[in-house]
């Protein structure tokens, strides 16, 4: 009865968090912290981000913590993915299941942006030096079954955005629930995404020397900017599932805090559990919007008696930019 108490209260605490987190175009562009928003491996990208209700394994941190509840033994994941205008995204982590207390994942997402030549007010065309900006977020996540229906999951985040002189740190929480109702394949899921206290730079790059009278070191203050929280609502159909054929269709729904909301929809089809193909696609009303249609395939197969091996690849177009790509390796043991 305690558990049917949990899922009233995650609809509730939902449903209360779409209101105060309605998309709106003024707010775009407000919002730092953007690696959060860098989705990790190739199945949830390949089919469009629609996975909150759908998302298992070490991938389902990013979509759905309450996803890593499914998982069986331990789990490592290595994803890279060319993001735009050169730079790089790469993640890596580990889940391992202890039995009876549940799942627990540690990951590490790195953002590198690339070089950077230094200019100042009196050397625009450049310093001579170089840097290099780092956008990392570690994650710490616990997900249980709480019911043979319902699992829950959490991910604390620590966040390190690194550039040049200056730095800015702070945390952020994600929390999920996925239903399975075992009714004709339906599945539904509640993510509460990237919700945590503002942050704000600091460091010796904010000072300056002035002279005359006498020269003093003075410092400017940053402005404190919040996180690109949103609410995700999902649902996944798997409409076909005969003896070594099975096919699903997946919707997510995505009230975002600092930019218009977002429909995802997202289909996967597998022969043997050994090879997927995926497709998806995002549609918002927000002018110019970056990401459209998603596709992907992944190949999976046994290492020894007791270990697994998928390959993962998802290409996702994208306005302005080069289409976004993304490799994925997942070891099951």
């Amino acid at each position: 009865m305690k558990y049917k108490y949990i899922t009233i209260v995650s609809v509730l605490l939902v449903a209360g968090c779409t209101s105060v987190f309605a998309g709106s175009s003024r707010k775009i562009g407000t919002a730092g912290a953007q690696e959060l928003l860098l989705p990790i491996g190739s199945r949830g990208t390949a089919m469009g981000g629609a996975v909150i209700a759908n998302s298992y394994g070490l991938e389902s941190i990013f979509w759905n913590p309450s996803g890593l509840a499914s998982l069986e033994g331990s789990e490592a994941m290595f994803s890279h993915q060319t993001y735009l205008a050169d730079m790089d995204v790469n993640f890596g982590g580990v889940a391992t299941t202890f039995e009876s207390f549940g799942t627990v994942g540690v990951t590490a997402k790195v953002l590198s942006v690339g070089d950077i030549e230094e200019t100042t007010d009196l050397q625009p065309d450049g310093t001579g030096n170089i840097y290099a900006p780092t956008l990392t977020v570690i994650g710490l996540t616990y997900a249980k079954n709480l019911t043979a229906s319902v699992a829950f999951g959490a991910t604390a985040m620590f966040i390190n955005e690194s550039i040049f002189q200056v730095n800015a740190r702070g945390v952020a929480f994600d929390f999920g629930v996925t239903y399975r109702p075992n009714w004709n394949g339906v599945t539904l899921g509640i993510a509460i995404k990237n919700y945590g206290p503002s942050m704000r730079f600091s460091g010796s790059g904010f000072q300056r020397v002035q002279g005359e009278p006498v020269d003093r070191t003075v410092a400017s203050n940053s402005a404190s900017f919040e996180l690109p929280s949103s609410v995700n609502l999902g649902m996944a159909y798997n409409f076909f599932n005969s003896e070594k054929n099975s096919a699903s269709l997946s919707g997510n729904f995505r009230s975002n805090n600092f930019s218009e909301d977002l429909w995802q929809g997202g289909a996967e089809y597998s022969f043997s559990n050994r090879y997927f193909l995926r497709g998806g696609y995002n549609f918002s009303s927000a002018n110019q919007y970056l990401y459209g249609l998603s596709l992907g395939a992944g190949l999976n197969f046994a290492v020894g008696e007791e270990s697994t091996l998928s390959l993962e690849y998802a290409w996702n177009e994208t306005e302005v930019f080069d289409d976004n790509q993304y490799f994925t390796l997942r070891v099951g043991f």
